[in-house]
């Protein structure tokens, strides 16, 4: 029988529900109870106060975080989001996760996370860069090459990464390329980077479809979220022959029972700001998007979005989840009772944290690979990956969740008990 854990609290933080996650794991595992009290906690966590000199002269003041949650394999990992709702339970929560994500992909990095309290969007240029700075020399006390390197996440990009490259370089008299990850080209970025985790999500939702017997061309998808990664996932379905039924930002949504002209509808989106107005399709709700009839699910906003309120309304074959956390562990226990597979944000959105573990490696050797070379590494490492969880979980009878953590805390643990506990 698959155990799956479960909770009426659907408030629960992600750092809530990655504790209950773990300890079902854990519990799994026969874990020595000392490890398991040692990873439940983050091995260090970082608050910052953030004054920055606005456009007018006034001067605000921003609240950001880094949390390195474990580092047993490696060098932490982990991106840096900045968004109004970024709290320190979020972020332990996200760190805790990359620990998993990067031991199941087998890369050897431990996990972290990053944020900053605030909305990008009502920034200038200027203040953006003086946040992001003042962010990056706050945190130089604990980043570095070999100790924790950021990447982007949620609102930042390439120019922010940019930007905590030069002044952590300023600060140290040395340019320091691989102090982060997502970096343009120009500074030691890799090829195929901004493409990674949609196009990693893509490749999951192929063996998805292999699993449950679905032919490509022809297999529907949905796609929950149009930023980087679900863009650019709902870009790589269409061109491998999934029919892309509906799609969604945070306007709203459109929706063709023929299949949607992506290419177009992304085109919109970029000229226009939003879905919202394209004649290819009719108007739909991010809600009423969910609960779609069709083959693959793929939720790529933000957490929480498929929940005990609507899991039994929930028409998809497989979700393959884009985001971090899309699905509750209480519509986890629903849509395993449905037979609803779902391919978990650890292994389903690795891309992105396995071709920045790519970039790094470019940047120590001081020499770029060709996109070609980036892009069929990952998909060797993604189809290792899912094809390892789904022998896990058949072998115990799991969920491909259950199996996937299965699979990254018993990495995690080994590393642990061979490395020994200091002093």
């Amino acid at each position: 029988m698959a155990i799956i854990p479960t909770s009426s609290a659907e408030s629960q933080s992600l750092y809530d529900i990655g504790l209950t996650q773990f300890r079902a794991v854990a519990k799994l595992l026969e874990l020595d109870p000392g490890i398991v009290e040692m990873l439940c906690k983050p091995s260090r966590e970082l608050i910052v106060n953030l004054p920055v000199r606005m456009d007018d002269g006034s001067l605000r003041n921003f609240t950001g975080y880094r949390v390195q949650h474990s580092m047993a394999r490696g060098p932490a990992k982990g991106g840096i989001r900045y968004h109004p709702q970024v709290n320190l339970d979020e972020v332990r929560g996200l760190a805790m996760l990359m620990t998993w994500k990067c031991a199941l992909i087998n890369i050897p990095y431990g996990g972290a996370k990053g944020g900053v309290t605030v909305d990008p969007a009502v920034l200038s240029r200027g203040e953006l860069e003086r946040l992001t700075r003042r962010y990056a020399a706050e945190l130089s006390v604990i980043i570095g090459p070999q100790i924790d390197i950021p990447a982007p996440d949620v609102n930042t990009d390439a120019q922010i990464m940019a930007w905590i490259v030069d002044t952590l370089s300023m600060q140290q008299g040395q340019s320091l390329l691989a102090v982060v990850t997502g970096k343009p080209l120009i500074l030691g970025g890799s090829k195929g980077r901004p493409e990674a985790t949609g196009r990693g999500c893509m490749i999951v939702a192929k063996e998805v479809l292999k699993t449950l017997g679905i032919a490509l061309p022809g297999a529907t998808a949905v796609v929950q979220g149009l930023g980087n990664v679900g863009g650019t996932a709902a870009r790589f379905m269409s061109e491998q022959g999934f029919l892309v039924l509906a799609v969604s930002d945070s306007k709203g949504g459109v929706y063709n029972p023929k299949g949607l002209d992506i290419p177009g509808v992304l085109r919109w989106r970029r000229d226009n700001g939003s879905v919202e107005g394209y004649s290819g399709g009719d108007v739909m709700t991010n809600e009423e998007l969910l609960e779609l009839p069709c083959d693959i699910l793929l939720p790529a906003a933000l957490e929480g979005q498929v929940h005990q309120g609507n899991a039994v309304r929930i028409k998809s074959k497989a979700i393959v989840e884009g985001a971090n956390g899309p699905v509750t562990p209480e519509a986890d226990r629903i849509l395993a009772e449905r037979n609803i597979l779902i391919a978990p944000d650890i292994l389903a959105n690795a891309g992105g944290v396995l071709v920045s573990y790519f970039e790094w490696a470019q940047n120590f050797q001081a020499f770029n690979w060709e996109e070609d070379e980036v892009n069929s590494r990952l998909e060797q490492a993604m189809v290792n990956a899912y094809r390892d969880v789904v022998a896990l979980a058949t072998e115990k009878n799991v969920t491909l969740r259950t199996a996937a953590l299965m699979l990254g805390v018993q990495r995690v643990v080994e590393a642990i008990t061979v490395r020994g506990i200091y002093p």
